[in-house]
């Protein structure tokens, strides 16, 4: 159905041309899933997206190369040929689903835009194909969700929509780029089931574009590796685990999260607790807005963390998980006590709050997002240092390039923009930000969820090193269970803003208790998890 051969793909820079990808050659049959696996910047995306002719034009060319797609040229077409083929017989999934949506489009609005463009479907037609969409990929509520914007949805749910309008006009190929990588455990497993079903249903072939090789395994056929650019091997997906014949092929098997947590002195200080948290957000109807029910984000919720202490928040998108956090670094209003450094901050007004934020500093989930595109590095991670008045120009100058070499990165890098940068680098940014203040407690809401494995394991040994170094208290957010265990002591589970389970992280994964955190162990150790288990429900 799909045959690259030869591809190479050169960008332009100002510094001259870069080689993305270099003489590429895969094939996809009717009705397989192939997978494209390799590390952040291996040439996968730019592989898949050359397939639409999406790669930005004259910055990118490919200096050799074709692209078939049943016997039709698309490398080089025009863009009649190729919008007859985008989004009716292929169809792509993109990596980042808050950033592939219009925000200010309704689910309605961008799903039936696909259907009236390429069906000539009336709006009623093109309403109904949507909810039909929408049940299909399983969305609940989905006539309410019709009306929606991406921000009032889930992770989880905007990847629903994403998958809806990939399928809307039922495409011969699927290209996934990345498509669970940003979802909790028990959301990656339904996603993936949903895909195996759909593809069945469709007789449709999928080209899955990933770096998680747990995802890998459990659903393609055969398997590309990519490096730097070029596909080093390939093969049927179970020899290649059994028996890769490359070096990298078997680090990236290799790599997963590991090494357990620092101790932790149970004498040691209490950096931060938390006791009968709660954040209600109110659900307001009419012209009058009325309160008629409330949201319990989070609900009753009790922690302490002591320095060198790594406690871990698990759960579901929407769980309530970086609730919490804002709440306690008082970036969110909520109810209970919040005591750090054995004072109340419950009450304390913006003002008063900001020599706090020096002692407690958060790295977001997403590097990119955070990281401002019009700032080099160095000014990034010295603007809390400005912010607070900390040092001359020169001293600044000295904790910058020391927080850089804590971090891993080249001091000189500290001239460039982020986003020059890789996925794994901007993390460390973010990093550096944080640590330069030399806090004591650092909220880490998902630092490694958009991490291939390789890089996530290199993040972790440094978090771990950092803390040995410091004896700082971490606040970790993640839906990951295999990165929660090689880094928290102590877990606590949400389900719908609630503790359903809290204590010693080892004894949790032994022998959970809940029904919910069992059936999230299953999910992440199996990748197998009913419609109807409690998850699900």
């Amino acid at each position: 159905m799909l045959s690259i051969d030869n591809l190479s793909v050169t960008f332009s820079t100002p510094q001259g041309d870069l080689e993305a990808v270099r003489h590429a050659s895969l094939q996809v049959g009717r009705g397989e899933t192939v997978a494209l696996v390799g590390e952040s910047g291996s040439g996968k995306s730019v592989t898949a997206l050359s397939v639409l002719g999406l790669l930005p034009y004259p910055r990118a060319r490919h200096p050799s190369g074709s692209i078939r797609f049943h016997d039709r040229e698309l490398l080089g077409a025009g863009d009649v040929v190729l919008r007859q083929v985008r989004g009716n017989r292929i169809s792509m999934i993109f990596q980042e689903p808050m950033l592939a949506l219009n925000p200010l489009h309704t689910v309605l609005k961008q799903v039936t835009e696909t259907l009236t463009l390429h069906k000539g479907m009336t709006p009623k037609q093109a309403r109904d194909r949507t909810l039909e969409l929408l049940q299909l990929v399983r969305m609940q509520e989905p006539e309410q969700k019709l009306l929606a914007y991406p921000h009032q949805l889930s992770g989880g749910q905007r990847q629903r929509v994403m998958i809806a309008m990939a399928l809307a006009n039922e495409p011969d190929l699927l290209i996934a780029d990345e498509p669970t990588t940003a979802v909790d455990v028990t959301i990656q497993a339904q996603i993936l089931s949903l895909l195996t079903e759909l593809q069945q249903q469709l007789s449709m072939s999928i080209l899955l574009i990933t770096h998680d090789l747990d995802v890998v395994r459990k659903t393609s056929n055969r398997l590309y590796v990519m490096h730097s650019g070029t596909i080093i091997e390939h093969g049927q997906t179970e020899q290649l685990f059994r028996a890769p014949a490359e070096p990298y092929t078997r680090q990236l098997i290799e790599a997963a999260p590991s090494g357990k947590p620092n101790p932790v002195d149970p004498r040691a200080p209490i950096v931060l607790r938390g006791e009968q948290l709660r954040v209600w957000f109110p659900v307001q109807k009419g012209v009058l807005r009325r309160t008629v029910d409330q949201i319990k984000a989070v609900d009753d919720v009790t922690l302490t963390i002591r320095a060198g202490q790594t406690i871990g928040v698990v759960g579901e998108s929407g769980s309530g998980k970086t609730t919490l956090a804002l709440a306690l670094a008082r970036l969110v209003s909520s109810r209970g006590a919040i005591v750090f450094d054995n004072a109340s901050i419950q009450g304390l007004k913006s003002r008063e709050l900001k020599p706090l934020r020096r002692n407690l500093q958060i790295v977001f989930q997403d590097p990119y997002g955070s990281l401002s595109p019009r700032l080099s590095v160095g000014q990034i991670i010295e603007e809390g240092l400005v912010a607070h008045g900390i040092g001359t120009a020169d001293e600044r100058t000295r904790l910058l390039i020391d927080a850089l070499h804590e971090v891993g990165l080249d001091p000189d890098s500290r001239h460039r923009y982020p986003h020059e940068f890789s996925g794994g680098q901007r993390q460390r940014i973010a990093l550096a930000r944080a640590m330069i203040l030399k806090p004591r407690l650092i909220v880490l809401d998902e630092p490694t969820s958009a991490l291939d494995r390789t890089v996530q394991a290199q993040i972790i040994d440094l978090l771990r090193q950092l803390q040995r170094q410091k004896n700082l208290a971490y606040l970790f957010i993640s839906h990951d269970l295999k990165v929660i265990r090689a880094l928290s002591d102590e877990i606590i589970v949400l389900h719908k803003g609630r503790v359903v389970e809290q204590g010693n992280a080892e004894k949790i994964f032994d022998r959970p208790q809940d029904p919910y955190t069992q059936a999230l162990i299953s999910a992440a150790y199996d990748l197998k998890v009913s419609e109807d288990s409690t998850v699900a429900q």
